[in-house]
């Protein structure tokens, strides 16, 4: 039976590299995929899946009205062998359970990579139905911009290098922007745990 994977950690610790990784393993073994993006990054990458290392892939932009289940029944190939999906913290709930069901239903492995938490440490709605319903959750390691901890947390900076602590829950950026921390150097950081 196939099964819905979370593969989750903060910035920097190569989700996409990773997606990419096993869809690339995939097809040398002439299998099919179906990759998927989120809207909400889909403008910055021209609908690509772009590691920071230079791997990249086309993949399917998915609005919050997309149906992950639909989508799939229509596209399914002899060789389709796995759905991948990168920055799931942006799916909705609905989107989520339509996963779990391509895996139940469809028996195609599903496997999510994306951020656990926001900035001020809540979580996505997307990454709390995976962590809710994921049958394997895998936590991909990277370290502490400040320290050689183990980052967990994730801070947003303004153009000035401050600390950001309020405003919208999704702002798409890289280093630019964010800087993945442990939870000791997060506290210090922000005062919001």
């Amino acid at each position: 039976m196939a099964k819905l994977h979370f593969f989750y950690s903060t910035m920097n610790a190569g989700k996409s590299t990773s997606l990419l990784q096993s869809n690339h393993n995939y097809k040398e073994n002439g299998l099919d995929t179906i990759i998927f993006l989120p809207n909400e990054t889909s403008k910055l990458s021209n609908g690509q899946i772009v590691s920071r290392i230079g791997l990249k892939a086309k993949a399917v932009v998915a609005d919050k009205e997309f149906n992950f289940l639909k989508y799939i029944k229509e596209k399914t190939t002899k060789n389709l062998s796995c759905i991948l999906v990168d920055e799931a913290q942006f799916l909705s709930k609905s989107q989520v359970r339509q996963l779990g069901q391509v895996a139940d239903k469809l028996n195609y492995p599903v496997m999510c990579y994306g951020i656990r938490t926001d900035f001020r440490g809540e979580l996505f709605e997307g990454s709390a139905e995976l962590l809710a319903l994921a049958d394997n959750l895998i936590e991909l390691k990277t370290i502490c911009s400040l320290c050689n901890r183990k980052a967990t947390m994730v801070v947003r900076k303004d153009e000035n290098g401050n600390i950001v602590t309020e405003g919208s829950k999704i702002v798409v950026g890289g280093n630019d922007i964010y800087m993945p921390v442990c939870r000791k150097h997060y506290q210090k950081l922000t005062k919001l745990i």
